[in-house]
Order: C-alpha cells, then structure tokens, then sequence
C-alpha cells in the first residue's frame, strides 16, 4: 500500500476570480519536508448536448495560452455560488445556447491532477430547447453540430484535442445515454 502524504501547512499565494495559487508543505514517503506548487479550483463542469435528431452541440473558441482554435463541448469554472448542476446549466446556455429539460450526472475527473485539485463534473445534456446564447465578455464561440462519427473523425485527424472534451466524449460513450442511442 502506498503511503499517504501528510499536509503540514497550506498558504494562499494569489487569489483571482478564478482560482487560488497555493503552497504546501508535506511529508514525502521518505519522512523529508518538500512544498507543493499549485491551483486550487471549486472544479468544473463539462457539457455533453445531444439534440432530437442525434447530433452533439460543441463549441469552437480561440484558446490564448495554445495559441489555436479548440472544438469543445460547453464547459467552464465552478461558480462558487453555484451547485455544479447549476453551474452546468449557466454553462450550456451560455456557450451552446440552449437549456436542457433532462441533465444527468455521467461521471467525474480530474483534468490535470499534478497542477490542480480540480474535479470536473460531465452531464449528459437532452431535450433541448434553444435560445439565444449568452457569452461572457471573454468569450466568442461557433456553435457547432456534429454527428458521433463527425465527432470521432475530428478526435482521430487530433482537431479535437481539448482534453476535458476528450473524457467527457469518453464517459458519454461508456454512459446509458450512448447505449440506448
């Protein structure tokens, strides 16, 4: 069994908006004192919008720090203030213009666990009803409605590489909603 890694100390570096910079002192499995660099986060949520005719909701942006276009399903940082079903409703009308009259839980992650303690929660998105999206000040997206096979395509040529899409698509697949569609 593997030895648990005691915290000593914690201390917030930095606090924006979005996230707290932290640092920790813990005990290594050798007993030695070393500090740990990193962001805590409330999490996220990730979006998987299916419509009637059996086609995906994503959303393409322009993400700064790679520089690139991305092919995304909705997702975005937990507000604190809200519950992380809330938070994945705001999400999808936001980004993909539209509410969903059936949303449901389909698995959990950890995005990038040696940089942050985020944990993303992925719903499955149904029963559509469109309106206009509202996007943040920060964001400018193309909605995009792709087929299961359009959606594999894209991941196989790799222009979809965004890596919280990457597991949402794969928890939907492993979900009910993929098998009884």
């Amino acid at each position: 069994m593997l030895k648990k890694l005691d915290s000593i100390s914690s201390e917030t570096v930095h606090t924006n908006p979005y996230w707290e910079y932290r640092t920790d002192n813990y005990y290594l499995p050798s007993d030695t004192i070393a500090e740990y660099y990193y962001v805590h986060t409330p999490g996220s949520t990730i979006v998987v919008p299916r419509c009637d005719d059996g086609t995906f909701l994503l959303v393409r942006q322009y993400r700064y720090l790679l520089h690139n276009e991305s092919i995304e399903f909705p997702c975005g940082g937990l507000q604190k203030e809200l519950s992380p079903e809330e938070n994945a409703r705001l999400e999808l009308r936001q980004e993909a213009g539209c509410i969903a009259n059936t949303l449901q839980l389909i698995g959990k992650f950890a995005p990038c666990k040696g940089l942050t303690d985020e944990i993303c929660s992925v719903y499955f998105a149904g029963e559509l009803t469109f309106v206009a999206p509202e996007p943040e000040a920060t964001e400018e997206f193309e909605i995009l409605s792709l087929t299961s096979n359009q959606i594999n395509n894209l991941i196989q040529k790799g222009k979809i590489w965004d890596g919280m899409t990457l597991a949402a698509w794969t928890l939907y697949q492993q979900s009910e909603f993929a098998l009884k569609h």
